[in-house]
C-alpha cells in the first residue's frame, strides 16, 4: 500500500517531526491494520517491529510467573511501542496487545536503531516520549495505590478516549477488570456508579462516555498530570 504522510501525521510524534526528517523515517514505514487481540511484543520475545498507531488502543501488561496479568500502561497515536527499542533492547518486558481495533505503520526493529542513530530529530522525539510514558506508568502505580476503583475506572475511561475520537468504547466488564486488576463485581459497582452520576453509559459490550467534563471532575487527582507533562514534553521540539 503506498504510504502517504499525511496518514502518518496522525500519530501525534511522527507529526512533530519536521518534514525532511519524517520524509526519512517514512520511507521503511508499512501500513497495517491491527484488530482487538493482535500481539505486537511478548514478555520475554524478540522485538521484530516497533509500532505508531494512527488510531486505536492498545495495553502494556505485566504478567507474573504464575500468568496474573494486569495494565501497566495505555498506549495509541500519542507513541510507539514497544518503547523498549529505543534502548537497542532486543527483548521486550511486557506483552503489548492491541484492546481497541487500530491502524498505523511498523518499522523494523534494526531499521529503528538506524534512524535512531542517523536521524537526529526522530531519536530526539522517541527519547521525550519515553520520558512521557514513564510518568504515565508511574502515575499508574500511584492511583493503584491511593485511588478507589470507581476513581481509577473513571481515569482508565479518560485516558482510552483520548486515544480515540469517537465517545463508544467497545467494553466488556471482563475486559475492564483485567486492566483494572480487580474482581468484575467490582466494575460493575464502579460503573453502576459513574452511571448513576449520568457520565457513562454501559450496554452489552459498550460503555458510552456521556458527560467527558463531568467525568474529569469525579476522577479528580487520578487524571491529568501524565497528560500535562505529555504536553510539556512534546512542546516546542524544534
Amino acid at each position: 500500500m503506498p504510504l502517504v504522510q499525511t496518514e502518518t501525521r496522525d500519530n501525534l510524534l511522527l507529526s512533530l517531526l519536521p518534514a525532511d526528517s519524517l520524509a526519512q523515517f517514512a520511507a521503511s514505514l508499512e501500513y497495517v491494520k491491527l484488530p482487538r487481540g493482535t500481539q505486537l511484543a511478548g514478555a520475554g520475545k524478540p522485538i521484530e517491529h516497533v509500532y505508531y498507531l494512527t488510531s486505536g488502543v492498545g495495553s502494556v501488561l505485566a504478567v507474573t510467573p504464575k500468568g496474573s496479568a494486569a495494565e501497566a500502561g495505555i498506549f495509541g497515536r500519542e507513541g510507539y511501542i514497544p518503547t523498549s527499542a529505543v534502548s537497542g533492547s532486543e527483548q521486550s518486558a511486557f506483552d503489548v496487545t492491541v484492546q481497541i481495533d487500530a491502524d498505523g505503520y511498523r518499522i523494523s526493529s534494526e531499521e529503528f536503531r538506524r534512524q535512531m542513530e542517523q536521524n537526529p530529530a526522530f531519536a530526539k522525539v522517541m527519547i521525550r516520549a519515553i520520558e512521557a510514558f514513564a510518568v504515565q506508568l508511574a502515575y499508574t502505580a500511584v492511583s493503584n495505590a491511593v485511588h478507589d476503583v470507581t476513581e481509577r475506572l473513571a481515569r482508565w475511561i479518560l485516558m482510552c478516549h483520548d486515544r480515540i475520537i469517537v465517545d463508544e468504547l467497545p467494553l466488556t466488564h471482563d475486559f475492564i477488570s483485567t486492566m483494572l486488576a480487580v474482581r468484575r463485581p467490582s466494575v460493575t459497582t464502579a460503573l453502576h456508579t459513574l452511571e448513576g452520576n449520568r457520565l457513562v453509559r454501559a450496554e452489552r459490550g459498550m460503555l458510552t462516555i456521556r458527560d467527558r467534563i463531568a467525568l474529569e471532575e469525579f476522577a479528580r487527582d487520578a487524571y491529568g498530570k501524565p497528560e500535562k507533562e505529555y504536553r510539556r514534553l512534546m512542546a516546542n521540539l524544534f
